[in-house]
């Protein structure tokens, strides 16, 4: 407590003050702790360099429990930075998977629109065949005789209105 260092500097001669007990201002000043150090006898001087020695040691073992929890802290926070890299790696690659379906996805979508197109074309091909077909069958009925359209194939010349009916004999 009555512990006065003081180091010479290399900038001139002027003295630079590490470390001053008792500078503050309530407590006496470096001069009064000189002048009561110089009026105690050899016994009190050790007795109070063995105190401020002790609350230097119990300062120092604070300080080594503050450097301890800071460690562990330290410790606990790369702990959980690290469990949320890895966490952040699975998310990046979750997302990776989720564009590549979307993109999967989206060609699907294309293709079908494809052949939805597709298939509605052949479907009005198909009606406007159905179409054709039906307006020749209609022509047909409505007017047998008529030459300008040929015989379709598959359908049946028009019936004659005098039928015969034939039988036949076994031997």
């Amino acid at each position: 407590f009555f512990v006065h260092l003081r180091y010479m500097s290399s900038f001139g001669n002027k003295k630079l003050e590490l470390f001053d007990m008792g500078a503050g201002a309530s407590e006496p000043t470096a001069d009064e702790n000189i002048q009561l150090a110089s009026r105690m006898n050899d016994q009190e001087l050790i007795d109070a360099g063995k105190s401020t020695m002790h609350q230097t040691d119990q300062a120092i073992e604070r300080s080594k429990q503050v450097v301890a929890q800071t460690i562990e802290q330290g410790t606990q926070t790369a702990a959980t930075l690290k469990g949320q890299t890895e966490q952040m790696g699975r998310i990046v690659n979750d997302l990776d998977t989720i564009h590549f379906s979307i993109k999967k996805a989206s060609q699907l979508v294309k293709e079908i629109g494809r052949q939805v197109a597709t298939d509605k074309c052949i479907m009005l091909f198909l009606f406007l065949v159905v179409c054709g077909v039906v307006a020749i069958i209609i022509v047909k009925i409505v007017n047998p005789h008529n030459k300008s359209i040929g015989d379709i194939p598959g359908l049946a010349p028009p019936a004659s209105t005098s039928r015969r009916l034939l039988r036949f004999t076994g031997s």
